[in-house]
């Protein structure tokens, strides 16, 4: 049996959108892990290098890139983020 899959954001503090990721993720109850590109090259050139995108948020679930945070919020509404985030074993 699997545990849930890991959560990444690659965001930045004042980013609005990454804001509002955050809050959407916590409203499902996930936890997740943020990695602040603002102070940090080598981790904004590995956030391009596997997204291929310059803007925050990027999120993963598990080994899927998502998007941002009009991606994430159009999968909730489409009804399936839930099961991205609580995959039946």
């Amino acid at each position: 049996m699997h545990g849930p899959p890991e959560i990444v954001i690659f965001a930045k503090p004042l980013c609005p959108y990454c804001v509002a990721a955050k809050s959407l993720l916590r409203e499902k109850g996930v936890a997740f892990r943020e990695v602040d590109v603002s102070r940090d090259q080598a981790l904004s050139d590995e956030m391009v290098q596997r997204t291929g995108r310059r803007t925050v948020p990027q999120i993963f679930i598990g080994d899927r890139h998502i998007g941002g945070f009009d991606d994430l919020s159009a999968l909730d509404r489409a009804g399936e983020l839930d099961a991205l985030l609580h995959p039946v074993a």
